[in-house]
Order: structure tokens, then sequence, then C-alpha cells
């Protein structure tokens, strides 16, 4: 970036000042909140966000340094619930992802199912789970997710992030109507809950654990804890 396009020094102070000013805005909106999804605690969470963005933006182009927090952007996070009181209806939308970890395995219980389900001694039977993904068909088309969830190790998959999302609505959807674009109509507003399963949070938690032993090392290493040195220490005092 060039000099003339750089923020200038005010710019990256008005910038904190903001973040400041937002900061406080915040902490009276939560002590003032009036429950759980108070719609001004989300107002002034995402004007925080916005201003702690622009100041970090500021502060990297003009002295190419950063803060040393992070707030996650407002798109992240959902809307207080606006949604129906007593909802007559409800939508549950799954999403499992899953890497083929075993190619071979998947082939080989697809074509189990397949034996089954046809007669090959009869020439009728079709080849569908010769191919990987005409095998993932045989076996999401025989077996419930949820059983594939439990069991997928033994079809070869290994396991990815996982989403649930609950929303409420007025009414049940009329038939078919949702069906060529399930994902398409929803409304953040009407999410009742939502749960995440992902590998970033174990690795978070392993990090975790890893801070934790090493701090232990440290104080085992600072209090010189030896098995053989306190027993010859009980021996002198005898």
């Amino acid at each position: 970036m060039s000099d003339a396009a750089q923020p200038t020094a005010a710019e990256v102070r008005a910038a904190a000042e903001a973040v400041k000013t937002a900061l406080d805005r915040h902490l009276a909106a939560v002590e003032r909140r009036s429950g759980e999804d108070d719609p001004a605690v989300y107002e002034a969470f995402n004007e925080l966000a916005a201003a702690a963005e622009a100041y970090d933006e500021l502060l990297y182009d003009r002295y190419d340094e950063v803060t040393p927090f992070e707030i996650p952007a407002a798109e992240d996070a959902l809307p207080p619930y606006a949604g129906p009181e007593e909802p007559h209806a409800l939508s549950v939308l799954i999403r499992r992802d899953y890497a083929v970890a075993e190619p071979q395995r998947l082939l080989a219980q697809a074509q189990r199912v397949e034996a089954v389900e046809y007669d090959d001694s009869a020439g009728t039977g079709a080849d569908t789970a010769s191919t990987v993904h005409g095998a993932l068909g045989v076996l999401f088309g025989e077996f419930e997710p949820d059983e594939i969830a439990s069991r997928h190790k033994e079809f070869g998959l290994e396991e990815g992030d996982s989403t649930l999302w609950v929303t409420a609505a007025e009414e049940p959807a009329d038939p078919g109507e949702w069906l060529e674009a399930p994902f398409d109509l929803i409304d953040p507003e009407h999410v009742v809950c939502r749960f995440d399963v992902s590998a970033v949070f174990d690795e978070d938690e392993d990090d975790l654990d890893e801070d934790q032993d090493d701090e232990s090392g440290d104080l085992e290493d600072d209090l010189d804890l030896d098995g053989d040195e306190d027993l010859e220490r009980l021996d002198s005092d005898r």
C-alpha cells in the first residue's frame, strides 16, 4: 500500500476511541439486559464487532500491527429468536460431513447390500456398487442417516463437522414446498436452538490440556520433585 493510501494517525486514534465507546455500550447493554435474547445486547455486540474490525484494519494499514483479540463477525452469530411463542410446527435441519477414508470397505459393504437385494444368479443384478459414488447411493438408500452416523467406521467413513438446527413455524409447510431447496428458506430469527460438532473444538481442548501439562512439568521442575532424593532425605533424617 502506498503512503498516500495509508490512513492517518488521527484516523487510527478515532477508530480506537470508537472501540472504547462500543465496548462501554456493550457492557451497559449487558448490565441492563431484559432476557437471554435481548435485542439491545445483540445490537451492541454487532457494533462492537464492527468497530473492532475497523480499528484492526486501520492499525495494520498504518503501523503493520494487529490487535491481540478477535471478535466473531456479526454474521456468524444468530439474531435473537423472533419466531412464534407457541410454534405449531418445527423443522430439523441436519448436515453431517464425512471423508471416504477406506473406499474398499465402503465398496464391500455396498456390494453385500446389493447382493441381498438382487438375484445375481438370474443375471438381473445391478452393478451400482462398483463405484464409490454408486456405493454411497446404495448405503444411504438402505440405511437411515442416524444408523450410518453410528456405524460410519464400518462403512469406511470418517466423521467431519456436523450441525443441527431446530427452527419453529406457525404452520407446517405444504407438501413438496421446500424439497427443491431445503436449506434456502431458513429464517435465522426462527432458529430455536443450534448444536455444532467440530474437530476445531477438540483441537482447542487438546491445546488447553498441553498447556496444563506444560505448567505441571514446570511446577515439578521448580519444586525439584524427585522421588529418590526425597527418600534419601528421609533416611538421613532417621
